[in-house]
């Protein structure tokens, strides 16, 4: 790889971690049922773009073959219709399962009279480079 590609990918990294960080702020304040539609939309847009993600995923499975990788590793990476099955099914769920921000749990009252407890936030954005070696 050569320094202009790494340089690419930094600044494309760089970007992305910006940009899901701003959104992370407007989801944190987003309603539930805007999470909701969001979760749900997502899940129709990888519906809508099986064919395409296939192909995508096919290419890099040639690539990967043609660099050597290991079956099982190819395995791995292979994005077959039953993996995006279940990719959407986890969408579905997700916006299924009851919000949990905002909740508070373990409310005490202190002596002074105080209520204590916990509430739930966003932490804000994780970021999470799959690699299947």
């Amino acid at each position: 790889m050569n320094d202009n590609r790494i340089t690419d990918i930094d600044d494309y990294m760089a970007d992305l971690g910006r940009r899901a960080r701003a959104a992370s702020r407007a989801l944190a304040r987003a309603s539930t049922g805007a999470k909701n539609q969001a979760l749900t939309a997502i899940a129709g847009a990888v519906d809508a773009s099986r064919a395409a993600l296939s192909n995508a995923n096919r290419q890099d499975l040639e690539a990967g073959a043609a660099k050597g990788l290991d079956d099982a590793l190819l395995d791995r990476l292979e994005l077959t219709p039953g993996r995006i099955d279940t990719m959407i099914e986890g969408l579905h769920q997700i916006a299924a399962l009851p919000d949990p921000v905002g909740a508070i749990t373990d409310l005490n009252y202190r002596p002074s009279g105080i209520q204590v407890g916990r509430m739930r936030v966003p932490l804000g954005v994780i970021g999470i480079i799959y690699e299947s070696r």
